[in-house]
């Protein structure tokens, strides 16, 4: 299995689903840092690893954080062996900038539905506590990936929804003064330790 935004910021799942003895287990991110085996972009995955690849992919909240969502996306599941299991999380409308080191996206459950449109949807849900999507899928044996050129996300960076974003714009949401601001807000301390345990049951793992 391959977790996709591995670096420990507020807590890891990784020794939790390790408990479960995975036959491989590799953490990516785009820098180095505790939890993460190799830097790689979450862009890059079928460059590096090749196209079905792993039997599970796990991301929690890093979708917000990229800025090409699409090329992305088109990697988790190009990446995924036809049965495999993706399961990922991200926040929605509603919860605060929080760039680390950017924030351009927000997802609705209707969005998650429409982006995995080509996936079997096991479970769909909001995060019960805090404005985010919980989502469960499994990429079919005959999967044929869907066109995500016509879907439009909520920017963070431009306070509406959009095909794309601005590269001037990035690291600056519409309505803020400078990032830094926010950085020393405390926001970033948001997203409670608690997080990974309501993950780790979603999961089922103990």
């Amino acid at each position: 299995m391959i977790e996709v935004g591995s670096l420990d910021v507020n807590g890891s799942l990784r020794r939790y689903i390790e408990a479960d003895q995975p036959g491989s287990y590799l953490g990516v991110d785009i820098i180095s840092g505790p939890g993460v085996d190799e830097v790689c972009d979450a862009g890059d995955l079928v460059a590096r690893f090749g196209s079905e690849r792993f039997e599970v992919v796990v991301t929690t909240e890093m979708m917000e954080h990229v800025r090409d969502w699409r090329r992305v996306v088109s990697n988790l599941k190009q990446v995924l062996r036809p049965g495999g299991l993706l399961v990922l999380t991200t926040r929605s409308l509603g919860f605060p900038y929080h760039g680390f080191p950017h924030d351009f996206w927000r997802y609705e459950v209707a969005d998650m539905r429409a982006i995995f449109a080509d996936f079997t949807i096991d479970d769909l849900r909001p995060d019960p506590d805090q404005t985010g999507v919980f989502l469960r899928a499994r990429k079919p044996l005959d999967f044929r990936e869907a066109d995500l050129s016509q879907l439009a996300l909520h920017s963070m960076v431009k306070g509406r929804r959009l095909l794309g974003t601005d590269e001037a714009s990035v690291g600056r949401p519409w309505w803020s003064g400078p990032v830094h601001l926010l950085r020393r807000s405390g926001v970033f301390g948001m997203i409670p330790g608690s997080f990974k345990i309501r993950v780790q049951k979603y999961l089922g793992i103990r």
